[in-house]
């Protein structure tokens, strides 16, 4: 024991310089060699994620100067962090596999998997450092490996690569300000040590570090990226890093803020700022998830509304809420990950993931199906699913603080189950398209690591107590009130009350399929009700996008700006040399008579200053 301790810092080392060096060896690779390139980035997955399950539990601190400016490398590893670790290696190792066929015979393949690594490095940094300015680094890093990530998925993608920069960048020069304030603030960067309180400055400095926390994790309204990201980007991006890494270290981050540097309260403002973003986050989101003709925009929508439930049960600050949000944390990356896999089977296999050119595969792709299933199940909230205990933790702390909170939570799960009943039957169970007729099961390189993760949102579902035991000690030690203390239990009433929502989702997906004639259309009636409509109109013409509306901005200051500069041009070029030029001609006017009025004129002057004189003297 004492000898794998000595080698501790080597280990955690290895968790950012092993997947960077491997993806400055990828890009570093001859031609020839380059084939090798997806078996490469599959072993650094692979020792990354032994080296993750070595430190699995461990607990470990360094801490040194830096520059001589004050600052530190500190690292921290314990049961946060470690848990962490390890969930991020897992995805990113069953999601290199999936793309070893995924991938093959794609342009850009060395740029795509070099990305991966790199993200994966960046990612780990994240989850080790326990220092602000340190984190932000790595935080940086991942803005700029997300641009590439996006860029390199089609010709059409830049554009997608460039909002999701800029909206990313815009919240990360907030945290930055943020950072900046809290360090000022607490006297010190390092997290464990930084205890704030809330009010004034310090309330300030906690939203801005949220909106950097959120943004990350894909929360409205800094959103809008990701759909468009879905279309253009690699599918197994979708699936790693909206879908998992980043949801991942955006909440970690934001448990850590709310639970160690500021610590919030039941009765604060920051608490039900947090919940009003969660639930807007959770409703908006489905409702436009609701009305996709796309597997993977759907999929991108239903991705920023379970954010939504994270952020709302960190925010009740209530035990039971702050376990729910950490679980779901968990949970989400699980069964959303393995969503998109499904999409990706589907689009490898016919070309396509426009819901109205696909029907009937769930003969011809049982496995795919099955997954999809599961994992929609899952992210539906049905028993006994990992997504289900999850939600009900934190329906029952939202209920704690308030009756609409709760009911904006079910109404969302209400959305989601119908928006899934949509997409599964569109896909699987409607009529066969003629042009995929030879259409077959994907290879195991594929389906394998979407059946593992329909096997975890089994297993943490019937056996929640394995997740669990690692998140409940984390929220116990973080609140120090005795009336926090926790002990895991599920609500009956809530869980009737899920059941009932879930019946009613069905029944309205049967009157739908039967009022609309079809599975694609059975939420039209949602669609087009009245008030809905006009505003599902706007919201389909990106009225509501803020990124949109940004844009607007700024090309309405631009052109005021640019009528202001020309203003200024005509004022000096145009105006200032007409009235020099009409004062010239009056005074020539003036000259252009005989003597006697000059004579006048002279007079008058010697007048002028003669009264000026006597006025003086006096």
């Amino acid at each position: 024991m004492t000898n794998f301790s000595m080698y501790l810092p080597l280990y955690i080392s290895l968790l950012v310089i092993l997947p960077i060096g491997g993806a400055l060896i990828l890009f570093l690779l001859p031609q020839s060699l380059r084939k090798l390139n997806a078996i490469f980035t599959f072993f650094v997955a692979f020792i990354n994620l032994i080296l993750a399950a070595l430190l699995f539990g461990k607990n470990f601190s360094y801490v040194t100067p830096w520059l001589n400016f004050g600052f530190e490398i500190a690292i921290r590893l314990y049961n946060f962090s470690s848990f962490m670790l390890i969930a991020a290696a897992g995805f990113c190792f069953l999601i290199t596999l999936y793309s070893i066929v995924f991938m093959k015979n794609r342009e850009h393949q060395t740029q795509f998997y070099s990305y991966l690594l790199i993200t994966l490095g960046l990612t780990n940094g994240v989850l080790i450092c326990d220092n602000l300015f340190l984190l932000l680094f790595f935080w940086e890093g991942l803005l700029l490996v997300l641009f590439g990530m996006i860029a390199v998925g089609s010709k059409t993608a830049f554009k997608a690569a460039s909002k999701a920069l800029i909206i990313t960048g815009i919240c990360d020069l907030c945290m930055m300000i943020g950072i900046i304030l809290a360090g000022h603030l607490a006297g010190t960067l390092t997290i464990s040590k930084i205890h704030l309180a809330s009010g004034g400055l310090g309330s300030l400095a906690f939203l801005l570090l949220m909106i950097g926390a959120i943004s990350k994790a894909g929360s409205m309204p800094f959103h809008s990226w990701i759909p468009d990201a879905a279309i253009s980007a690699p599918l197994p991006f979708m699936a790693l890093v909206p879908a998992a890494l980043e949801k991942l270290i955006g909440i970690y981050f934001l448990a850590r803020i709310s639970l160690d540097m500021f610590k919030l309260s039941t009765n604060s403002a920051l608490s039900t700022i947090l919940m009003w973003i969660g639930i807007l986050t959770i409703i908006l989101a489905v409702m436009m998830a609701l009305i996709q003709k796309n597997y993977k925009r759907l999929l991108s929508y239903h991705a920023i509304s379970q954010v939504g439930y994270m952020i709302l049960g960190i925010g009740t600050a209530v035990p039971a809420g702050i376990v729910g949000g950490l679980f779901h944390m968990i949970n989400h990356a699980i069964y959303k990950s393995g969503l998109f896999l499904t999409g990706g089977a589907v689009e490898k296999q016919t070309n396509t993931t426009n819901l109205e050119e696909l029907g009937g595969l769930g003969k011809k792709m049982p496995v795919t199906f099955l997954c999809f299933i599961i994992t929609a199940a899952s992210i539906s909230g049905v028993p006994p699913f990992n997504g289900f205990f999850s939600k009900e933790l934190v329906y029952d702390g939202a209920l704690e603080r308030g009756l609409i909170f709760y009911l904006a939570a079910i109404a969302g799960s209400f959305l989601t189950a119908v928006s899934f009943l949509k997409l599964g039957h569109t896909v699987f169970l409607g009529k066969s398209s003629q042009s995929h007729e030879n259409v077959r099961e994907v290879k195991w390189q594929m389906f394998l690591p979407m059946l593992i993760l329909s096997f975890f949102c089994v297993l943490f579902g019937l056996m929640n107590s394995l997740p669990l035991n690692k998140i409940i000690p984390i929220v116990q030690a973080s609140l120090q009130d005795s009336r926090h203390s926790y002990v895991f239990h599920i609500n009956i009433k809530l869980i009737i009350a899920t059941v009932v929502v879930l019946i009613l989702a069905l029944l309205n997906h049967i009157f739908g399929v039967r009022l609309n004639k079809g599975a694609l259309h059975a939420s039209d009636h949602i669609r087009y009700a009245p008030i809905l409509s006009g505003i599902y109109d706007k919201a389909e013409r990106r009225f509501f996008d803020p990124f949109e509306i940004g844009l607007k901005v700024t090309r309405l200051l631009s052109k005021i700006t640019f009528k202001f500069d020309r203003l200024i041009n005509w004022v000096y070029d145009v105006l200032t040399v007409k009235i020099f030029y009409a004062t010239g001609s009056f005074i020539r006017r003036l000259h252009m008579v005989n003597y006697p009025v000059y004579l006048m004129w002279s007079l008058l002057g010697f007048a002028a200053v003669a009264l000026y004189l006597l006025y003086s003297l006096k």
